[in-house]
């Protein structure tokens, strides 16, 4: 492996950044079913750039069910909505995509010995790995240190959650300034700016270019095409 300039934690937020995956909706939709909450547009919610339990409360909600009821269903829910998207990973396989870029970005960071890539998502981590793995990325990430819509429902909370990992399973100590978040949404930003890690914007969802360069984050680019500009920015 190669070592390029200090010691980097690069996070990739998975869904419209790394990979575009049927199967999120879909299981939410089984399982709203599933308690008798069919009242909601499932496939028309708003969910980018939002963590599972926060789109779960927020359909329960939208579903008229009361909060006390909702925090009492929550961890059903969830635990169904993990089971019911493992299903669908044939469909996932089959239908999904790697966006581009994505796959030989991941593997020459995997090269560099002073670059640790791994994930911070909204996804529950089983979700995470079940769409990572059914698309052949997750053998170049480093899943263990990732930050995920299980260990809080707040985005904004994971970047610390990702450095804690970090430091007590590889046994290496960074602080935020060494970070970089790599999303598609102004929801990634947040969560960079929360702890005053750098953020890299992809215009591969949901929000052009323009409008993601607009927010001010440290770069936006169309996609993750020109991995060579892309290398040299995470690591310099």
């Amino acid at each position: 492996m190669n070592a390029v300039g200090s010691p980097r934690l690069v996070l990739f937020d998975v869904d419209g950044t790394l990979v575009d995956t049927p199967g999120t909706r879909e299981a939410f939709a089984v399982v709203m079913d599933r308690i008798g909450a069919c009242n909601v547009d499932v496939h028309g919610f708003p969910m980018t750039g939002k963590t599972d339990p926060q789109i779960a409360r927020e359909l329960l909600a939208a579903a008229g069910i009361h909060p006390g009821e909702t925090e009492r269903l929550l961890p059903r829910l969830l635990g169904d909505f993990a089971r019911e998207l493992a299903s669908l990973e044939p469909m996932i396989r089959a239908r999904g995509r790697v966006l581009v870029g994505a796959d030989p970005l991941l593997r020459r960071l995997a090269d560099i010995d002073t670059v640790v890539a791994s994930v911070l998502t909204g996804n529950l981590e089983g979700n995470a790995r079940v769409k990572l793995d059914a698309l052949g990325l997750a053998r170049a990430l480093d899943l263990a240190v990732g930050a995920y819509g299980s260990d809080h429902h707040d985005r904004r909370e994971l970047v610390p959650v990702a450095l804690r990992k970090l430091h007590r399973l590889r046994g290496v100590r960074l602080t935020s300034a060494n970070v970089w978040v790599v999303g598609d949404s102004p929801r990634d930003l947040a969560c960079a700016r929360a702890t005053d890690a750098r953020c890299l914007l992809v215009a591969t969802n949901k929000h052009a270019l323009d409008q993601l360069a607009a927010l001010e984050p440290d770069a936006a680019v169309a996609d993750l095409r020109d991995v060579d500009a892309v290398v040299e920015l995470l690591t310099s």
